[in-house]
């Protein structure tokens, strides 16, 4: 296998490797990033103890890929909309004002409409300001 661990055993993880079904341990091979290493060793040992044929393995992987890809997709698109403003009204303030890494996280339409958000709230606050002034 190449990869080698301490003592790695099926009972490590909760329900153990072993007692886990097949398609949950195509799932952990399919997104093994998001798996502890041990995991993913002990889901592909598993899998050839079970004598799963490697294009199933193949399969659940090239899904994940396309599942990830439309994950994307949909974050790419995902803007802010007047229901988060009245609904969330909270939580939708704080990540306008105090989030710095929406475009980074994958949501660039929300990082463009922040920023046109947080120019709006300074002219407001300015606006405000000079009226208190001059009241």
């Amino acid at each position: 296998m190449g990869k080698t661990f301490e003592k790695i055993k099926m009972d490590d993880f909760i329900p153990p490797i072993r007692e886990r079904e097949t398609e949950e341990l195509l799932e952990i091979l399919a997104f093994e990033n998001d798996w502890d290493p041990k995991a993913v060793l002990l889901a592909k040992n598993e899998l050839s103890n079970r004598k799963i044929d490697s294009k199933e393995i193949q399969n659940a992987k090239k899904f994940a890929k396309e599942f990830e890809q439309n994950l994307k997709s949909e974050k790419a698109e995902e803007g802010f909309t007047l229901a988060d403003f009245i609904f969330d009204f909270g939580h939708t303030l704080f990540i306008i004002l105090f989030s710095w890494e929406l475009k980074k996280d994958g949501f660039p339409r929300k990082a463009k409409q922040q920023k046109y958000f947080r120019i709006g709230i300074l002219i407001i606050l300015f606006i405000i300001f000079i009226y208190s002034i001059f009241k």
